[in-house]
């Protein structure tokens, strides 16, 4: 970050130059006195650009549900996202289907949009 040696901002600490606090066998620096020591702000890279960005992760659970049933959902799910254009947020798809229990689990990991529209097709299946 400075340039300096360890030992040289070690003797910058005990002669008082730079203020600095000691936790067990390390120095901790507050940004303010680093500033105050360079006579500049601690680095250029601290101001973060925010941007909104949303991600579901839903678990759907299906009880009472037919091996024919639990496929047709795996199917259409499968097609609706590998029809996915490039440049498009990503969208994870995964089921696992308990022929012994009659249950299935559907695991979407995607932009808040395209989860609403999977878990809708997941439902207009189911209630059919």
């Amino acid at each position: 970050m400075l340039g300096l040696h360890v030992r040289t901002v070690r003797n910058y600490v005990r002669e008082g130059r730079l203020a600095a606090v000691r936790i067990g066998k390390q120095y901790r620096i507050a940004h303010e006195d680093l500033e105050a020591f360079t006579g500049r702000p601690a680095s250029a890279g601290e101001t973060v650009r925010r941007h909104r960005h949303v991600e579901v992760s839903s678990i759907v659970q299906i009880d009472a549900i037919s091996a024919e049933t639990a496929h047709r959902v795996t199917t259409l799910l499968m097609g609706a996202s590998a029809s996915r254009r490039s440049g498009e947020a990503p969208l994870r798809v995964e089921t696992a289907y308990d022929e012994e229990r009659g249950r299935m689990k559907v695991i979407v990991l995607g932009s808040l949009s395209d989860s609403a529209q999977l878990l809708e097709y997941i439902n207009t299946v189911v209630e059919s």
